[in-house]
């Protein structure tokens, strides 16, 4: 669901020292109540980070307190979540549920639990994309709760005014946003960092390479790789990206305000969006480059998962399965009722009133035939070595060969040490 500040879920950035995540879980994490739930059965701590939206605490508290085979705790938490729930799940104090990656270290660190039989018959029902992140060596340790993506929204009327086409290619994007740059307007926010932060591996999807293919190799030593981020140089270069707006890229108010004509944000903004401006605007996937390109849309999901560390893991993996396979309407709710995001299951995005038409309806035609998620395998040093020299790049018009370079070493000695 949609950030709850300007920076970023997908870089991950970790700001806080591990020490300082213990402190805070211990603090907020050593009561868990497992003494026993209502009637004698289990007691379970679930844990969710602070969603923006209003509404989403209160409904997972209902749906928590409708099980009745245990008596389930649901803690809300406040800022660096990801840091928490890592420092926590090295501890005895670690939540039994909890929203998460998982990532693979937690994975191969044995921090969470198999939750492979929790998916027979309705695994192919998971929308793979989001899945398979959650997956290793065949087994699920994440259950995809909701899908988020992100893309391009263009005002119509703009585009038409200044006889601009909506951009198919990422050199018409160039174009594109050069062309509807005014004294008044520019033509493109990426976020106030130029879009470094946000895109993450979505111009390498878009050249046609992977950041880690499928076989566990380094997807992107290929000089289409530098080609495609040096262009991303060039809208800086022509003075046509919006920088220092009021609020970042994950918030529409630049977009609907007319500080630029083409915006990147979630599917979660696409409401306000809606009510601002009625039907003058449509939304676009981050469009191809170069001879093997493709569209491309980032898409995340929080999984839920179980900590090996639960005093019964057999009652939280029983409590995710109902939750989150059986109770299709607590999944449809959790989706849509409290901001705009697409079901995890296929079934339910498919029969979803509100993304059955005009540009919610795009967004999941983009999303089923364009999506991708970061491998698992695509880990935080890695992701950290490449959003750094991306910066360099769009930023300080830093020699894209030179510093991807340093990229690749970097995630071929990751990729050597998951597989040691």
């Amino acid at each position: 669901m949609r950030p709850t500040s300007p920076a970023t879920r997908i870089s991950r950035r970790q700001l806080l020292a591990v020490s300082g995540a213990l402190a805070l879980t211990a603090a907020c994490g050593s009561n868990t109540g497992r003494g026993g739930g209502a009637g004698g059965g289990p007691a379970l701590d679930q844990w969710y980070h602070q969603y923006g939206e209003a509404g989403v605490e209160q409904a997972v508290k209902r749906y928590a307190a409708a099980y009745r085979k245990a008596r389930v705790t649901v803690q809300w938490r406040p800022g660096n979540y990801d840091q928490q729930t890592a420092a926590a799940l090295l501890t005895e104090n670690a939540p039994d549920v909890f929203e998460g990656g998982p990532t693979l270290d937690q994975i191969r660190g044995g921090q969470v639990a198999d939750l492979t039989g929790l998916m027979e018959g309705v695994r192919d029902d998971f929308h793979p994309a989001v899945l398979a992140p959650k997956t290793y060596q065949g087994k699920v340790y994440g259950i995809p709760q909701v899908i988020d993506t992100q893309m391009l929204y263009y005002r119509k009327s703009l585009l038409d005014r200044a006889g601009v086409r909506p951009p198919r290619t990422l050199d018409e994007l160039i174009d594109a946003a050069k062309a509807l740059t005014t004294k008044d307007v520019k033509g493109l926010f990426l976020g106030n960092d130029g879009g470094a932060g946000v895109l993450g591996a979505t111009p390498l999807r878009a050249a046609g390479l992977e950041p880690v293919t499928v076989g566990g190799d380094v997807g992107f030593d290929d000089p289409q790789a530098a080609k495609t981020l040096g262009k991303l140089r060039q809208f800086h270069a022509d003075g046509s990206l919006l920088l220092g707006a009021p609020t970042d890229w994950s918030d529409p108010s630049a977009f609907v305000q007319g500080l630029t004509a083409i915006q990147w944000t979630g599917l979660w903004a696409l409401p306000q969006i809606r009510k601002a401006l009625g039907d003058d605007f449509g939304v676009l996937p981050f469009p191809q480059d170069g001879p093997r390109g493709r569209p491309s849309v980032p898409v995340g999901a929080y999984g839920a998962a179980v900590s090996t560390h639960s005093a019964d893991i057999d009652a939280a993996k029983a409590y995710v399965k109902w939750l989150w396979v059986e109770r299709t309407d607590y999944q449809e709710d959790f989706a849509l009722s409290y901001g705009f995001h697409i079901p995890a299951r296929i079934s339910l995005a498919k029969k979803a009133a509100g993304l059955s038409e005009g540009a919610a309806a795009d967004a999941v035609r983009f999303t089923t035939d364009h999506g991708y998620a970061q491998p698992l395998l695509w880990t935080e040093k890695s992701q950290t070595a490449y959003q750094d020299a991306l910066s360099r790049i769009i930023t300080d018009g830093a020699d894209p060969e030179a510093q991807l370079r340093a990229v690749i070493a970097t995630t071929r000695a990751e990729l050597e040490r998951v597989r040691s």
